[in-house]
């Protein structure tokens, strides 16, 4: 299966290792042989019809700031590259993008076009435009797939499709943002708000733009894509009644943690969206610590289900990039 991949930062680079150390696991167990031939960064663009070499692009993109520098061409955009590369699917993770999701949008779009089914860990063009993308790849007769926008490698979108199907999903609500997490957790810790920030950002857990986590803009954008995957609802970004964390002190803290709860940037689709601070009692499962994400839908017959998971790292990602993609040959061999 030849892939492009758009965005070669740290899932990008996860997803190429993981095609060389589990290749012969891969085409063993599910016939699956995937070969990376294009490559683009915001430097440029490298296009190999027969594969690129994981260890070359990561070493390229070490030593030159792009993959570029492994025998492609500087200055080349991810549109040229899937404008001009014969491939199956591409897989698209440059940064999440909540103005007009470019470049994202455009990739997807553009490989849609051509008949390529696409992986997206991309959240911009989804939380944005979730609709008419799916209707888009049906036009087209490709998958859409993107079960690392929301839990990194947890499989919160493939549990609540899969593992509940035939059940009727009517609620649920959860805690879709590790940094804010972790900040409240700290704060819960004894630590002021302004050093449990300076702490994440320590430990290389904010954004570059921190409002996307403060202001609860990353958790609106996971809850958007749930809402449509899971509920069948058809909205996006702007349909989410949103509220971030800068707004919660050490006195808020306090008054829950008396009151046997903690402070939580919940994420909710009951009805209507939200995203906002909530107090959740200590012995919910939902009241995960630390970077941890947490989701807990409710379902008709089956009560309340809980899924805990890490909900973010490139590896992580990267390997719910493979679960799309064995999902996408599948679909393909069944056509």
């Amino acid at each position: 299966m030849r892939v492009i991949l758009c965005g070669f930062g740290a899932v990008g680079q996860g997803l190429a290792r993981l095609f060389e150390s589990r290749a012969d696991d891969l085409h063993a167990r599910f016939g699956l042989k995937p070969r990376i031939v294009g490559v683009a960064d915001s430097g440029g663009a490298v296009h190999d019809a027969s594969g690129l070499r994981a260890g070359s692009l990561v070493a390229a993109k070490a030593r030159g700031g792009s993959v570029a520098s492994c025998g492609g061409r500087a200055g080349m955009a991810g549109s040229e590259l899937v404008a001009d590369a014969d491939a199956d699917v591409l897989v698209e993770t440059t940064s999440s993008n909540y103005a007009d999701a470019e470049p994202g949008m455009s990739h997807i779009t553009a490989a849609m076009a051509r008949g390529m089914h696409v992986i997206s860990a991309n959240k911009g063009p989804l939380a944005l435009a979730f609709p008419s993308l799916m209707e888009l790849a049906a036009h087209n007769g490709v998958s859409l797939r993107f079960s690392g926008t929301v839990g990194g490698g947890t499989p919160i979108l493939d549990y609540a499709k899969n593992s509940l199907r035939g059940e009727r999903i009517v609620s649920f609500r959860g805690i879709l943002n590790g940094t804010t997490n972790y900040i409240l957790s700290a704060m819960a810790g004894g630590m002021s708000p302004e050093g449990a920030l300076a702490d994440a950002r320590s430990r290389g857990y904010v954004e570059a733009d921190e409002s996307l986590d403060l202001d609860g803009i990353d958790a609106a954008a996971k809850l958007v894509i749930l809402a449509n995957w899971v509920m069948g609802m058809k909205v996006t970004l702007p349909d989410v009644e949103r509220t971030g964390i800068r707004g919660v002190g050490a006195d808020d803290v306090r008054r829950a943690a008396g009151a046997g709860s903690a402070i939580k940037l919940i994420a909710e689709c009951d009805g209507g969206l939200s995203v906002g601070p909530s107090d959740v009692r200590t012995d919910d499962p939902l009241c995960v610590n630390g970077t941890l994400n947490g989701i807990s839908f409710v379902s008709e017959h089956s009560g309340t289900q809980t899924v805990i998971g890490r909900g973010a790292g490139g590896t992580e990602t990267a390997s719910s990039i493979v679960r799309d993609l064995l999902d996408i040959r599948r679909d393909m061999a069944s056509r």
